[in-house]
Formats: C-alpha cells, structure tokens, sequence
C-alpha cells in the first residue's frame, strides 16, 4: 500500500513537471507575440505622430486614431493571453513545490531517523563486535559489505536532502519573480487601457463631426473608389495583354473570350510558379517596414460605416522614402504609369503576378530579372496628409488572391 502511495506521488510530480515545461514554452510564444505587437504599437504612433497635414481632414484623423486604438488593443489582448498563462504556470509552480515542501520534510524525518540510528551504534567497539561475532568469514565479509553501502546510502541521503533544498529555493525564487511579471504586466495593461478609454473619447467627438456631414465624406470616398477602380482595371488589362502577348509568342492561344486568361507556361516558368507557391505565407513584405492600414476584399469603410470599399490588395502605410522591393525572384511584367504621374511595377512569377502600386521613382526596366527584396521604387508621399502608402496586389494569372494568406506575418 505504501509502494503504491510512493509511485502515486512520483507520477504526481512527474506530471506537474510535464507541465510546467509545456506552460512555459506556450507562454514564451505569448511573450514574443506581446513583445512584437508592443514594437508595432510604437511604430504605428510614431508613425502616425509624424504625419502633420497641411489641410484638415477628419476622415484621416480618425483613421490614424482608429489605427492608434487597435495597435493599442492589440497589445492589450497579447498581456491578457500572457497574464492568463502566467497564472497557469504560477499555480503548476506552487503545485511542485508543494510537493517538493512534502517531499523534503519525509526525506529529512528518514535521514534524522538513519542519523540517529547510526549515532547509537557508532562505537568502534560495537563495529568491531558486529564483524567479529560472525560465524565465518563470509558472514563477516557480508557484514562489512553492508556496513560499506549504509555508510554510502547515509551520504547519499544527505546529499539529496541538500539537492531537495536547493532545487525548492529556486521553485521559490522562480515563483516570486513570476508574481512580481504578472504584476507588472497587470500594471502595464491598466495604463493602456486607460489611454484607450481617451483615445475613444476623442475618437467619440470626431465621429460626431463627421456623422454631421457624412454625406460629403460618403463622395470623397466614392471618389477615391472610382479612382482604385479605374486603377484595378487599367492593371487588369496590362495583364490580360500581357498573358495574351506570351502566348501568341509561344504559338499558343489564349482563351480570351473567358472571364479568366492563363499563361501557358514554359517548364522554367512552371518551376518558378511552383517555387512560389511553395513560399506561401513565407514570402517577405513588399517594404522594410510597414503595417497594414487597408486590407484585401469587399469591407465596410473603417469611419463612414454605411459606405463600403473595394480592395483588390492591402495598402501598407510606411516611413517617407520608403522603398518598394520585390516578394519573390520574377521579370518585371510591365511599368504602368497611373494619375498624377505615380507608377506601378507589375512583377511576373511563373504564373503569378505581383503589383506594387503608388511609386514616384522606379529603379528597374520592362523585361529586367529581378531577385528577392530587390528595390524596385520609391513609395509616394502625399503632400496633404503627408503619408507613404503602398498599394501591394497579388494574382494568379488575372485573379487576385488575398495578401495576407502569402506575405509573412501579415
């Protein structure tokens, strides 16, 4: 019963400190999350902080300080998921030095017990007698061997006493400096949410002031809309001729009449498709550093809800002179120019196809091979509102795809 009771405490501790293990790697990955997205919220304010324009606009006021809000949220939601873990792993901590506390207190009553009893027969006359009062010599061989292993199972037993000890003052120290993180985290995640509570307030009274003339907003952003629209379709068409100009090259018809025109494709090509492909969510964003700021597909507008927008890519909001660079090793496509003198660099990839739209300066040629972050532009910064926004789209042949699921991270 009691071997029964010893392997049932064993297995006990064994498992708390499987776990443990595993609540501390999990909480590590929280950790760098928190980390990331604290260096995210930083950059966006800055970011943002810096963009002084020289005509108010409230529509962009208030998508700075959404943007400022969510990065903020952001951080928030990453303390509470680590907080969360790191109460799990203080109290799976308090569990094993329990355990190693009960532990400790039967390994010192058996080593105080086999101390005693050493100290009652550790007259030299009393070992002298215990191997002479053998009835030959291999009972006193016997008995010396014995008397040899209790005096090193007795210095074994002090050193795992003295190992017990220290392994619980580690437990202990570990177990203070978690409570003392959690705090601080709690602390840290009082004081964001208390500049969010304000951010939302001031986000409360610019939302008043919009909702009094929504009808002008609502035909800036039909205006801007019909811009992205006529921009889309243009870059549609350059690639439409583009696959059709391909393929009359290798004595092969496109299917024009269809919604969709493909590439027939060369073995080199299909081999740099299938690289790409194999890349998906792998591949490195189309600037240095950036957030998104618009995402892909059919959305309501971030500030005039009633109004929707139509993405057919992301727009990532980066530094002033900001250069594009390129996803992937591709030919550039095509060089289309757009309003206002701006530029998109449209990049083959076997059959995929990528965009990189708002440059003022581009680096690269029709035809040129370009290779993995290779710089292809400078971003346009816009004199108003004083913001560098890239337009990023991504396709297989003349269907575009969401970015995110591609660009790591994003």
């Amino acid at each position: 019963m009691q071997f029964k009771f010893k392997y049932f405490l064993i297995l006990l501790a064994l498992i708390i400190s499987a776990n443990v293990s595993a609540q501390k790697t999990k909480r590590q990955v929280l950790e760098a999350r928190r980390i990331q997205n604290q260096k995210d919220q930083i950059y966006i304010n800055a970011l943002l902080s810096n963009t002084k324009r020289k005509e108010k606009n409230l529509l962009n006021d208030l998508k700075d300080l959404k943007d400022k809000i969510d990065s903020r949220e952001n951080v928030i939601s990453a303390i509470t998921n680590e907080t969360n873990e790191l109460g799990n792993e203080i109290y799976l901590n308090q569990l094993e030095i329990n355990q190693n506390k009960r532990d400790l207190e039967a390994l010192k009553k058996e080593y105080a017990n086999m101390i005693f009893q050493s100290y009652k027969s550790k007259s030299q006359n009393s070992r002298i007698m215990f191997l002479l009062s053998s009835e030959n010599f291999y009972q006193g061989y016997k008995r010396f061997q014995y008397m040899k292993q209790y005096t090193s199972f007795r210095k074994k037993q002090g050193e795992e006493v003295i190992k017990k000890t220290k392994k619980l003052q580690i437990l202990t120290d570990t177990l203070r400096l978690k409570k003392k993180l959690k705090q601080s985290l709690l602390s840290r995640k009082r004081a964001a949410q208390l500049i969010v509570e304000k951010e939302k307030k001031d986000q409360e009274n610019l939302l008043s002031k919009v909702k009094k003339k929504e009808s002008k907003y609502k035909k800036q952003i039909r205006k801007f809309q019909k811009e992205e629209t006529r921009i889309d379709a243009l870059i549609d068409r350059v690639i439409r001729d583009a696959i059709v100009a391909s393929n009359r090259k290798a004595n092969r018809k496109a299917a024009t009449s269809k919604k969709e025109v493909t590439f027939t494709l060369t073995a080199e090509a299909k081999e740099l498709a299938s690289k790409f492909t194999s890349n998906k969510g792998k591949l490195p964003w189309p600037v240095e550093k950036g957030y998104v700021s618009t995402y892909y597909g059919k959305q309501p507008h971030p500030i005039v809800k009633t109004a929707t927008i139509q993405s057919n890519g992301v727009r990532i909001t980066t530094n002033k002179g900001s250069k594009a660079r390129a996803v992937f090793e591709g030919t550039v496509l095509a060089i289309q120019v757009l309003s206002g003198n701006k530029k998109a660099v449209l990049i083959q990839h076997g059959d995929y196809i990528t965009v990189y739209k708002n440059l003022e300066g581009v680096q690269v040629n029709r035809g040129d091979k370009v290779i993995t972050k290779q710089i292809l532009g400078t971003i346009f910064t816009d004199k108003i509102t004083n913001k560098t926004i890239l337009g990023f789209v991504l396709s297989k042949n003349t269907k575009t795809e969401n970015p995110t699921n591609w660009i790591y991270k994003m």
